[in-house]
């Protein structure tokens, strides 16, 4: 089976096996219909502060930007990762030795720029350890994208 005759949910499993960090850190991702749930097992080299147990926000970090990298993959008909133009990630509290889930939402897609708002969370939804807010652009090599 080729790539392209692939659901957008597997081309997105390996559009995420084709980023290196991702395998690194231990990301993965569940899909169900366009919904897409990341998950960075818990593992003791992705702490930044082992005296409290705390995971490194440089991981946190990318990780956000590899989920809403894969929202954008997954919302659109690209066969390429996006670019980061831009990116701001809050970090709101200390996030624990446990699993770290993150979810990404799209809130605008243009032609060529894509504005996303992604929030990660231990345990509750409602209570983020961390939020990131970016733009990546969703044209190829040649500067535009066929509608």
């Amino acid at each position: 089976m080729t790539e392209t005759t692939l659901s957008r949910a597997d081309q997105l499993l390996a559009f995420i096996d084709r980023m290196p960090f991702a395998g690194f850190i231990g990301m993965t991702c569940e899909i169900r219909g366009d919904e897409m749930t990341a998950t960075l097992p818990f593992q003791e080299r992705n702490l930044g502060n082992a005296a409290i147990g705390a995971l490194h926000g440089g991981v946190i970090g990318s990780f956000l930007e590899m989920t809403a990298m894969a929202q954008v993959f997954l919302l659109t008909d690209i066969d390429f990762m996006p670019k980061t133009i831009d990116l701001t990630v809050d970090y709101l509290r200390s996030a624990g030795s446990q699993d770290l889930f993150a979810r990404a939402e799209v809130r605008k897609l243009g032609r060529r720029i894509a504005n996303v708002h992604a929030e990660a969370w231990q345990g509750e939804r409602a209570n983020p350890v961390a939020s990131l807010h970016a733009h990546f652009l969703v044209v190829g090599p040649d500067g535009e994208k066929e509608d």
